[in-house]
């Protein structure tokens, strides 16, 4: 569906190992879809393989304008087990999220790993009070936290900072 505005997104329960005929026939009506997919590793009959399977499963998300669209005729379609609504309207998921999660992925909608920076590396601050200050990477932390250090009024001060609010500094 190409619009000039984007369409909200909604999220459509899809039933047990569906998701593959989910997807195609919603895009069959001309619906837009996300799964965002992830590798997972399973042992079967003995050895090990690795496979996509979706991020959150059992659910995916679907583009929609609730208001004009045939958004009922989403619960009829195969592989398809419900929209997930509430008081009879289709709930909407924060585009925020889901344009968060697309920029994660890669175009087939595997997710892609988290960027990981090492000591003494050039980085630039994305968000919160110091965005587009730039520090160098004095350590990293297991739960993705970054000590950096940022020269501020003359002096560098050691601020520790969440990875998912720096980019890499070429």
């Amino acid at each position: 569906m190409t619009q000039s505005r984007p369409l909200p997104w909604y999220l459509v329960q899809f039933k047990p190992n569906s998701h593959h005929i989910a997807r195609r026939n919603l895009e069959r009506q001309d619906f837009e879809t996300f799964l965002p997919l992830q590798n997972v590793t399973l042992r079967r009959s003995g050895t090990f393989r690795e496979e996509r399977q979706p991020l959150f499963p059992g659910y995916m998300f679907v583009a929609l304008s609730p208001e004009s669209g045939p958004w009922r005729q989403i619960n009829g379609t195969l592989g398809i087990s419900r929209l997930v609504s509430t008081a009879g309207r289709p709930q909407q998921v924060p585009t925020a999220l889901v344009r968060a999660l697309q920029g994660r992925c890669d175009e087939t909608g595997l997710l892609l790993p988290p960027e990981t920076f090492h000591h003494g590396q050039k980085v630039a601050l994305t968000s919160g009070p110091f965005a587009s200050f730039v520090g160098t990477v004095e350590s990293m932390q297991a739960d993705r936290r970054v000590w950096l250090l940022l020269e501020l009024m003359g002096r560098e001060t050691r601020v520790k900072v969440d990875a998912d609010n720096l980019s890499a500094k070429p």
